[in-house]
């Protein structure tokens, strides 16, 4: 997310190249994923296309954020990325600039080649190795660069539906508001391991967006631990307000 553009690194992030120890980006590896990389944005781009996003409820949440600062901190669920992320990227040419976190490792580089590809802000790092300069990065990204960071507090290891505390630090440090969305599918399947939803071809999408929430910069740890809760149960709320548009 801190890339001042597609493809490019920004000056300031030192973690745009970064890459933990271990396997190594060889010739073959990158000619590889040259190759994996469009194949699977046309699977990607397949699933947007054929399904219909009939319902968006909330958009002036979104609007109403942005008239306030050019940047904000979008959470959902990581089961609700594919569609989710679709919608923050639709609203490009409205001054959004949404951002993904994306592992350093060399198998990262794949994800964040794609992402480049679809016009995303990239950061590379980890919740697990490397969180605390991410969240150095996100604030970077979210006030000096005004890209805004998507955050899915379950992560893709989980639990799930349980809102881990980085997207309200970052709030909290940023001073810009988290903007909680969830979506539901007419029909869908879900992965086994981590229960991530993919609408089946020709599905009917509904997205719901909370009012922004703001975090004062005074919020004490137990004062954070409340608005945990009181999370999970926004996103709750707005993936019940997408089903029944359905």
């Amino acid at each position: 997310m801190t890339d001042t553009g597609p493809g490019e690194a920004s000056k300031n992030s030192p973690y745009s190249g970064e890459h933990r120890p271990g396997r190594r980006m060889t010739a073959g590896r990158r000619l590889l994923y040259a190759v994996a990389v469009p194949l699977g944005l046309a699977v990607i781009r397949f699933w947007w296309l054929t399904c219909r996003v009939r319902v968006v409820h909330g958009a002036e949440h979104l609007e109403a954020a942005l008239a306030k600062a050019p940047s904000l901190v979008p959470v959902y669920w990581h089961q609700h990325q594919l569609f989710c992320a679709r919608f923050l990227l639709d609203q490009r040419l409205r001054g959004l600039n949404p951002g993904w976190l994306i592992s350093p490792s060399v198998d990262g580089e794949l994800g964040a080649m794609a992402a480049r590809r679809v016009g995303a802000r990239v950061i590379r790092g980890s919740s697990t190795h490397t969180g605390a300069r991410a969240l150095r990065d996100y604030y970077h990204a979210l006030v000096k660069e005004s890209i805004s960071p998507v955050v899915t507090p379950d992560g893709p290891k989980g639990p799930r539906f349980r809102f881990k505390p980085g997207a309200i630090l970052l709030a909290k440090m940023s001073g810009r508001p988290m903007l909680p969305m969830a979506y539901a599918a007419s029909r869908a399947w879900l992965i086994a391991w981590d229960k991530f939803v993919i609408p089946v071809p020709f599905a009917r999408i509904a997205i719901a967006i909370g009012p922004p929430c703001y975090v004062t910069r005074v919020l004490q740890p137990q004062g954070i631990e409340v608005l945990q809760r009181q999370m999970e149960a926004e996103l709750k709320r707005l993936f019940g307000i997408a089903r029944d548009a359905l």
